[in-house]
């Protein structure tokens, strides 16, 4: 899979795209992930890429000459292109697993008020908000996605069963989990995870599942 990362922020990616599970995906070739710098497609001394909105109000837009050179230029031809909005889809597992099936992802992250409107009438594919809330800029929901899209990558993890296994992948929060020591300051292991019955320790696993999701997340049943 090949995304690319359209930011002005391409510092913040060094750390998080560098380690663990996607440093190993693009080790191994599965992952070629490449950040780009917006303001490489200005064409002035100061290399502006935002102005103020006409009809007045806060803070500053992108502007669309440089977004649109820029998508421009790395679009390809089975390219999608996502924009990260609070107006986009609530992005969930459900949508990683659609992103993953892709072989070209152009992730276009914002900054300031937002982007000239133009730029989602002509340019974008989709929009994407990682939640309810309000961040300094796009790049930490462009870093969301990235990852939960790479570790369903076939051959990213370990087992590629751990990405059907997790909370959410089957609709519900994951089963409780336990590792040695079985007896640790009077809390024992359940007693059926030690019996080496596998169907009824699945079974085991199903039930908790869905009792964790009815207490916790009940939207989700």
């Amino acid at each position: 899979m090949k995304i690319d990362v359209l930011t002005l922020f391409s510092a913040m990616f060094a750390g998080p795209l560098d380690e663990s599970i996607i440093k190993r995906a693009r080790l191994k070739g599965l992952l070629d992930l490449k950040i780009h710098d917006l303001r490489d497609w200005t064409h002035d001394r100061h290399r502006t890429v935002d102005d103020r909105p006409f009809g007045g109000g806060p803070g500053m837009l992108l502007k669309p000459e440089p977004l649109f050179e820029a998508v421009e230029s790395l679009r390809r031809e089975k390219t999608r292109v996502i924009l990260f909005s609070p107006a986009g889809r609530k992005f969930d597992q459900a949508i990683a697993r659609e992103l993953a099936q892709q072989e070209d992802l152009l992730l276009v992250t914002g900054h300031y008020e937002g982007f000239d409107e133009r730029v989602r009438l002509a340019l974008v594919d989709d929009e994407l908000s990682i939640g309810d809330y309000v961040l300094t800029n796009g790049a930490l929901p462009a870093m969301v996605v990235v990852d939960a899209v790479t570790r369903l990558l076939p051959g990213a993890l370990g087992d590629d069963a751990s990405s059907h296994d997790e909370s959410f992948s089957a609709g519900l929060l994951e089963y409780p989990q336990y590792t040695r020591p079985a007896d640790f300051r009077g809390m024992k292991v359940p007693e059926i995870l030690l019996s080496g019955n596998h169907a009824e320790i699945e079974k085991w696993r199903r039930e908790q599942a869905r009792l964790r999701t009815k207490e916790r997340r009940p939207d989700l049943l």
